[in-house]
Parts: structure tokens; C-alpha cells; sequence
């Protein structure tokens, strides 16, 4: 029988891999907390002397604002664009938003453009370009037309009528059918551009209204009693000019005339009531 040798069994082997323990480098940690100090504190001065050198120069007199110039303007005043523009004179030159101002100045429905610029070392330039009203359109209140065909501005207390009156839109139609309304108006804009022209016996002077219907499409009403003259859709030119002919001689019966026709080739349609 074996005898169990107790004294020949393995002691056992200790864990080799004793986990290290790191040591905090005090020293470096502090070198980099006085780096990003100093780093802080020199931006810090650099800004502030900046700020200040920028507050210094822009009070000195040779960049303080000594001359506005407004450009383009007929219906708005000076006064009106340098309160819209927040700008006087004596302000500082060199903190004026130009930006800023060119987004306040068009928030007034009768500028459609403008340009704003400074020159050093006291100057400021605005330049306007304000709309143009060439008539008045009847969409339950009344609203100018510029000559570009945009809708821009609601008619006030004061405001010119010495216009000719643009019915058959609706409000409803710049929403559902915006592109649809913008070649309406496109061949309003063409009618009014040929009425302007000289023509002996018709002018723009001489009408009323102009009015858009989808079946028949334009008519012109004369201011003498109103008479309806139909355009159609196109051809304005060649059928105004067959009108100018005989305008002049229908003076007379306009009284018993119930519409005139033009929506044609070669003829002139007058139907008497």
C-alpha cells in the first residue's frame, strides 16, 4: 500500500502579475494647469485691448459718421429712411450694421430695393429704388400694383386713386393659384404698358378700369360712361392700335353702345343696345 508523500506536493505559485499601482505626476499636472492659465489670461488681455483700442478709435473724430446721403427717393423723405435705417449722424462709423439696415429699410412696402454703403472716413450712402404704382387692385380692399406685377402695398388714408382700377382678382387666388394670378397679371402689366404708348384717340388717360374674367378674358372700361371693350387674351397691341382708328368717331353712339369687341383678327365688333 502506497504511502501519501505529503511533503512532495507543490507549494502553491503565488500570483505573478501584481497589478502596479500609478503614480500621479503631480508636477506635470500643475505645468499643464499654469500652460492653459497663462494661455487664458494672455487671450483674455489681447481681447480686452482690442475691445478697448476699438472703442478708442471708433470715438476719435475721423471715424465718426459727418455724411448721409439718401439716394432715389420721391414718395419717402430723409427722415423717413434715417428712422427706418437707425442711423444719424455722430454715430460710429465703423459699428454701423450695414446689413442690418438694408433689412429694415425693405420692410417698407414702398422700397423694393437698396443698397447701403459706407466710405471712410466719414461717409454713409443709401441708395433706394422705390416701387412704382401703376394701378390699384380692387380684392375687397384696395392695393397698389407696381410695374413689376406684385401686390404691395394696401391702399391708406392719403394715398393717390389716380390710378386705373385692376377687378376680377381675389385674395382666395394669390393662395390657391399663385402662378396662375402672376400671368394675370403679367398681361395686365402688358395691357397698361400699351395703353402708354401714343396713340392718337386712345390713351391710359382715357380708362377706367381694366378687368379679368377667365371666359372672356380682358376688358377695358372708358372713363366716358364706362363703356366695356373687350381685349380677349392677346394681341394687345394690334388690337388697340385698330381701336385708336375709330374711338375718336364712336364718340357720338357711345351713348347707345352697349360693348365693343376687339377680340378679333381683322374687324371691329360694336353692339348697340
Amino acid at each position: 500500500m502506497r504511502e501519501l508523500n505529503l511533503n512532495n506536493q507543490k507549494p502553491a505559485t503565488r500570483n505573478r502579475f501584481k497589478k502596479q499601482r500609478k503614480k500621479i505626476n503631480v508636477r506635470g499636472i500643475l505645468k499643464k494647469s499654469v500652460r492653459v492659465a497663462t494661455v487664458i489670461v494672455v487671450v483674455s488681455l489681447a481681447f480686452l485691448v482690442c475691445f478697448e483700442l476699438y472703442g478708442f478709435v471708433g470715438k476719435t473724430t475721423f471715424l465718426r459718421l459727418e455724411k448721409i446721403e439718401v439716394t432715389g427717393i420721391n414718395k419717402l423723405t430723409r427722415d423717413e429712411i434715417l428712422a427706418s435705417a437707425s442711423v444719424k449722424l455722430n454715430d460710429d462709423l465703423l459699428g454701423l450694421r450695414l446689413t442690418r439696415m438694408g433689412e429694415q429699410l425693405t420692410k417698407n412696402p414702398w422700397i423694393a430695393s437698396v443698397r447701403v454703403r459706407r466710405t471712410f472716413p466719414h461717409s454713409l450712402f443709401i441708395d433706394v429704388q422705390e416701387r412704382q404704382p401703376i394701378g390699384v387692385v380692387s380684392m375687397g380692399y384696395l392695393y397698389y400694383l407696381d410695374a413689376r406685377g406684385d401686390i404691395f402695398k394696401p391702399l391708406q388714408e392719403g394715398d393717390s386713386l389716380d390710378f386705373p382700377v385692376i377687378t376680377g382678382l381675389a385674395e382666395d387666388d394669390l393662395i390657391r393659384d399663385p402662378a396662375g394670378t402672376k400671368d394675370t397679371l403679367k398681361g395686365i402689366l402688358a395691357i397698361l404698358q400699351q395703353l402708354k404708348k401714343e396713340r392718337n384717340g386712345i390713351s391710359l388717360a382715357d380708362i377706367s378700369e381694366l378687368h379679368y374674367d377667365k371666359g372672356f378674358g380682358y376688358t377695358l372700361f372708358t372713363m366716358n360712361r364706362g363703356l366695356p371693350v373687350r381685349l380677349g387674351t392677346d394681341g394687345f397691341s394690334e388690337k388697340l392700335d385698330r381701336f385708336a382708328k375709330v374711338y375718336a368717331q364712336l364718340q357720338p353712339q357711345i351713348p347707345s353702345i352697349e360693348y365693343i369687341d376687339l377680340d378679333y383678327n381683322d374687324r371691329i365688333v360694336v353692339k348697340k343696345s
